[in-house]
């Protein structure tokens, strides 16, 4: 079992409830750029996270894309690029 002071707790919430993740410190340190906190870190990988799997669900699925999934995918590109300050493809070097 890891050593307690060796991780990092954070809390998730929403309207519907609340989840925990506990990582290593010292990979949340490692994964920071500049002075973040962990919550930054965490957020920044949960926006990483989830518009990897919109992007592939929209370009790399097989068969015809529900226009609600595309416009899913757009309003989410839309949020990446405003707390990135750059797209997707900028920043990962995948872009269509």
């Amino acid at each position: 079992m890891a050593d307690p002071s060796d991780t990092v707790t954070l809390t998730v919430e929403s309207e519907e409830g609340s989840d925990e993740v506990t990582l290593p410190a010292e990979l949340v340190d490692l994964l920071k750029e500049g002075d973040e906190t962990p919550a930054e870190v965490v957020g920044d990988l949960a926006m990483m996270g989830c518009a990897q799997r919109i992007h592939a669900t929209v370009h790399h699925g097989q068969g015809e894309v529900d226009p609600q999934i595309e416009r899913l995918e757009e309003l989410t590109m839309e949020l990446f690029e405003e707390r990135f300050g750059a797209s997707y493809g900028e920043l990962t070097g995948h872009d269509h």
